[in-house]
């Protein structure tokens, strides 16, 4: 073999062995390795607490105590979604903002929150504070919320009377405001939103 044929030779070795080198390595451009490995099917559960798979799971019905358990329960058979916590938190916005829309005599706000009877009663005082100049009480703090009992009549009406103790003041006067406040709601509308529907002084 000619001296020239062996360093060709070499030299194609030498060219092979280099592509092989650079086509053999990653790029970048190939999509990435699984970070987690997919779990194994899981054979259904003898256990009458596990879910099989394409069921739903019941949903879990809070627990209704204190003397409005009954009533509550009653608007939780109707209004499966009817949670005492969360309602609870829903009524103490909604007590902030009663509040503050009556002290800007803000009707439109008003009107959005309370009921027709309520609502007459609000723009009648409204009225009067403004012809007498006087200025309003505007809550400093809300301290407590609770539910002091819950009824649905037989037309489906619910209603939930919540004690609310507040701290207002005009200014220069502070007063400790202790109310019930009675919501509605009829539980064959789809409208999820409670409306005020009465205030009452607590004994």
């Amino acid at each position: 073999m000619s001296i020239d044929l062996i360093i060709l030779a070499a030299i194609a070795v030498f060219v092979i062995s280099r592509l092989y080198a650079v086509l053999g390595q990653k790029t970048g451009a190939e999509p990435p390795a699984r970070r987690f490995r997919e779990a194994p099917a899981r054979a259904p559960q003898a256990d009458d607490d596990t879910a099989v798979e394409g069921e739903d799971r019941p949903r879990i019905r809070p627990a209704f105590t204190g003397p409005a358990a009954a009533g509550m329960e009653a608007i939780a058979a109707v209004d499966t979604t009817f949670a005492p916590d969360d309602f609870v938190k829903g009524a103490r916005r909604a007590y902030e903002m009663i509040v503050g829309a009556f002290a800007d005599g803000d009707r439109d706000t008003l009107k959005t929150l309370v009921d027709d009877d309520v609502m007459e009663v609000y723009t009648q005082a409204i009225a009067e504070r403004d012809k007498a100049a006087t200025e309003p009480m505007r809550l400093v703090r809300l301290r407590q919320a609770r539910i002091v009992e819950a009824s649905v009549d037989d037309l489906k009406m619910a209603r939930v009377m919540v004690s609310f103790e507040s701290e207002l003041s005009d200014g220069e006067n502070m007063r400790q405001a202790k109310e019930i406040w009675t919501f509605k709601r009829s539980l064959t509308n789809q409208d999820p939103n409670w409306l005020l529907d009465e205030v009452e002084t607590a004994s």
